[in-house]
């Protein structure tokens, strides 16, 4: 039975740094799980793809079915890739309104590899001063290598691309050990605690 891997990418535009980060993050991944036997399915979620489901979503307290299918294909990946770009050093909002949206127990326990791109190098610590911190808060397990890619990372210098891919390479193997020791996940099930028919008759 093939490991899942889910790739959640914010980027904004098309062709997109943050995508093309993400691209190489999971095809490292992909042959190091293979390097240990364990054959994988990559599922790529571009959140933009999603925008306007997420915002109905956040105000309606329930997703459409297509944002509903997304939401299960990373509650039953066996790890996930997590890539966005940054703003204000900050993940950007829509890479935030995923996870807001995103069920309270999808994440528990799951290897989480996290990504960023950025114009300069000064906003890499946006890794672990912001994404690091929401992960842990949703209970999930960041492996320890983050990987952030500035403008000058995809120059054509010798130095900076092997820089950066000697940093993917790192943190793809520890996502792959990681995913390949898990057991796979159960997706939660959203009719396990319904409200009680009196409480919504009430307004609760």
């Amino acid at each position: 039975m093939k490991r899942t891997v889910a790739v959640v990418s914010a980027g904004l535009r098309l062709p997109s740094s943050t995508r093309l980060l993400a691209d190489r993050l999971s095809d490292a991944v992909r042959a190091e799980l293979e390097r240990l036997g364990e054959p994988v399915e990559i599922v790529v979620v571009e959140v933009r793809d999603h925008a306007h489901d997420l915002v109905d979503h956040l105000m309606a307290g329930y997703p459409s079915p297509d944002l509903r299918e997304v939401f299960d294909s990373v509650a039953r990946a066996d790890g996930l890739i997590a890539v966005t770009p940054t703003f204000n050093a900050s993940y950007s909002g829509l890479f935030k309104l995923f996870f807001d949206c995103l069920d309270d127990t999808a994440l528990t326990d799951k290897p989480v590899l996290i990504a960023a791109t950025g114009g300069t190098g000064r906003h890499s610590l946006v890794l672990e001063h912001v994404m690091r911190p929401m992960f842990t808060y949703l209970h999930a397990t960041a492996v320890p290598t983050a990987v952030y890619a500035a403008t000058e990372d995809w120059g054509t210098e010798r130095d900076s691309q092997g820089a950066l891919l000697e940093r993917v390479a790192r943190a793809a193997r520890e996502l792959a050990v990681a995913t390949a020791r898990r057991e796979r996940p159960t997706p939660p099930d959203p009719y396990r605690d319904p409200v009680p028919f009196e409480q919504l008759l009430g307004g609760g």
